[in-house]
């Protein structure tokens, strides 16, 4: 090989490794739902699909709890994240999270969970209890399900524990009285869990989870992205990852998928009495 042919590849190989290096890890972050060890085990197969497909350096994140999950949206700290419809509503308008896609034909319900031994038949048998709940900004779990209480003049106790597995455990083991959750949650709980729990009420269908991303993020990554969450959900050799994690096909989204949730008129993330 002549002197100027091995010059030419070697400052080639060089130029790879070093765009190799400078290329950016991307973040995906899960709203804390669950213990971060649980959410790890359960997103990093679509994670691992996502890097293999787009060819991005993909890395899973959580937050310690919601509230700190939101801390870290505010400050943009995620490239891409998993989070509730109220958390896109308020950080689509706050911090410019863009939606990319949601679960296809779903919707997303308020639950309000018993022991199943618990002689609590109605809503009205919680008047004055101690109720469990992830945060106070989990939006179905929280928000629609304390606005139905409030609505039926129940008066109650919130007790905020951090996460959805947090609540289904503290009603399975008496703690507490009664519990918010979602549908997805309790059906991958253990099953331990599930099976001594028992659904006292539910609310109406809401737009579900978004996937957005961080307003700086290149158009480029965003539609390789998406690209990877369509093939995903139609690859029928793959629906063990989606199963995994309690979802089903995506579908791209926009913004006014939303709207349903912002004409509920909640107007921030303080709302210490839910």
């Amino acid at each position: 090989m002549s002197r100027l042919a091995m010059f030419i590849l070697t400052a080639l190989c060089l130029t790879i490794v070093t765009l190799s290096s400078n290329a950016k890890t991307l973040t995906f972050a899960v709203v804390p739902q669950q213990s971060a060890k649980t959410l790890a085990e359960r997103w990093q197969p679509l994670i691992d699909y996502m890097s293999n497909y787009t060819g991005l350096a993909i890395e899973f994140k959580t937050a310690k709890d919601i509230p700190t999950f939101e801390a870290n949206l505010t400050a943009g700290l995620y490239d891409i994240a998993y989070m509730n419809p109220y958390h896109f509503v308020v950080f689509n308008e706050s911090a410019g999270y863009r939606s990319l896609a949601r679960q296809r034909d779903k919707k997303i319900r308020g639950l309000i969970v018993v022991h199943q031994d618990s002689t609590i038949q109605s809503i009205e048998d919680l008047n004055g209890a101690e109720i469990a709940f992830p945060a106070p900004a989990a939006f179905a779990a929280t928000i629609i399900t304390s606005a139905h209480l409030r609505n039926n003049n129940v008066a109650f106790i919130p007790r905020y524990v951090n996460s959805h597995d947090s609540v289904y455990l503290s009603v399975q083991r008496d703690f507490f009285k009664a519990g918010g959750g979602i549908l997805r949650t309790l059906n991958i709980s253990s099953e331990a869990v599930k099976s001594d729990l028992r659904v006292l009420w539910e609310s109406k269908g809401y737009t579900p989870h978004a996937i957005a991303t961080h307003p700086k993020m290149a158009s480029a990554n965003r539609q390789a992205i998406l690209n990877a969450l369509i093939a995903l959900s139609n690859d029928s050799s793959k629906t063990s990852i989606l199963r995994k994690i309690g979802l089903s096909e995506f579908v791209k989204s926009n913004d006014s998928d939303w709207n349903d949730v912002r004409e509920l008129g909640i107007a921030s993330l303080s709302r210490p009495h839910l």
